[in-house]
């Protein structure tokens, strides 16, 4: 079980780190226009990634 955490979280940061190192400019662009955004809008926002990340997880848990 720890194992498998641990590959999750390995992949996040691959994930979080391609948008600073492909795209540095446009990525400072969003987190600057996200900076923006009211706290109403950027929990819709972490909501629906939570969301759609449980959606993916329970795909992915239920194949095995």
């Amino acid at each position: 079980m720890s194992d498998t955490i641990w590959l999750a979280f390995g992949l996040v940061m691959v994930f979080e780190g391609l948008g600073p190192l492909l795209a540095p400019r446009g990525w400072r662009e969003m987190v600057s226009q996200l900076s923006q955004q009211n706290d109403n809008t950027l929990r819709r926002i972490g909501g629906c990634l939570v969301a759609a990340g449980s959606v993916i997880a329970y795909m992915m848990y239920s194949r095995m």
